[in-house]
């Protein structure tokens, strides 16, 4: 029996969209030399490295949400509008509804104050693309339940070495994914059951995010690319690290030849 995309929206994994936009940016990329697989050079080019960093991101984040009980539905990878958008994760539960909108920052210095957040001492969009999409998935929301259906977007920062807020942001929340299942979980109830079931039903058809829903492609199939190809990116940095430990930076661009392939052993040295 063929089914209708609408009924497959909970297939869904996490990061799904994100995977899939890495997997054709790979075939993109030129393969490595047997010189570069020997030195540790990465698999990930500059077009898919940050594709590949934010699925670490989302599925950090998804294997936390798997832990809400029951009472919690959680959507991965939303297909939102006519094009390519989504939304990283939609969770509907007793204390509202959630649009999340994870942000990979490993090891980086995060700052909020009002409608200000900054990565690195640097401004960043976070805040104002997490509320756009709160705003965007309540229309939609209220449209398909017939009823106003209020959504607070939250920016879930991974990895990140801190979160300083200085003043809570006007719209929404950020919180990190080490706070994430305690807020929501610990946070007023807004819905009951019966409100919770009523949304979560509607949100789960794909129809009520996106134009001409596709049917999305096999959710195993991605994500063993996915572990495949991130084998090869952790075999590359423990490549990396082995020769680090053996030869000085310098000999190693020495014994590569110089020229592009010495120049992506040092700026592999840092790894992905």
């Amino acid at each position: 029996m063929n089914l209708d995309p609408a009924d497959l929206l909970g297939e869904r994994i996490p990061a799904q969209a994100v995977i899939e936009e890495l997997l054709a940016a790979r075939r993109k990329d030129a393969p490595r030399s047997t010189l570069g697989r020997i030195f540790g050079v990465s698999p990930l080019s500059p077009d898919s490295l940050p594709w590949y960093k934010g699925a670490l991101g989302e599925i950090a984040v998804g294997r936390i949400l798997s832990r809400l009980g029951p009472d919690w539905l959680v959507l991965h990878a939303v297909p939102v509008g006519a094009a390519k958008s989504d939304i990283d994760h939609v969770v509907i539960g007793p204390a509202g509804v959630f649009t999340l909108n994870t942000k990979y920052h490993p090891g980086q210095s995060v700052w909020v104050a009002g409608r200000t957040l900054m990565v690195a001492g640097r401004r960043t969009g976070h805040l104002h693309n997490a509320e756009y999409e709160a705003a965007r998935a309540s229309k939609l929301l209220s449209e398909a339940a017939g009823a106003v259906v209020d959504v607070t977007g939250v920016v879930v920062v991974v990895a990140a070495k801190n979160l300083t807020i200085k003043a809570r942001p006007e719209h929404g929340a950020v919180v990190t994914e080490r706070q994430l299942l305690g807020w929501l979980t610990r946070s007023r109830r807004e819905l009951s059951p019966e409100e919770v079931a009523r949304i979560s039903s509607v949100a789960a058809r794909a129809g009520t995010w996106h134009r001409s829903p596709l049917r999305p492609r096999n959710a195993d199939e991605v994500l063993e690319k996915f572990m495949a190809l991130r084998r090869l990116v952790n075999q590359a940095r423990r490549r990396r690290a082995a020769w680090l430990l053996g030869v000085p930076a310098a000999g190693l661009v020495a014994v590569a030849g110089g020229g592009p392939l010495g120049q992506a052993i040092l700026q592999g040295l840092a790894g992905h």
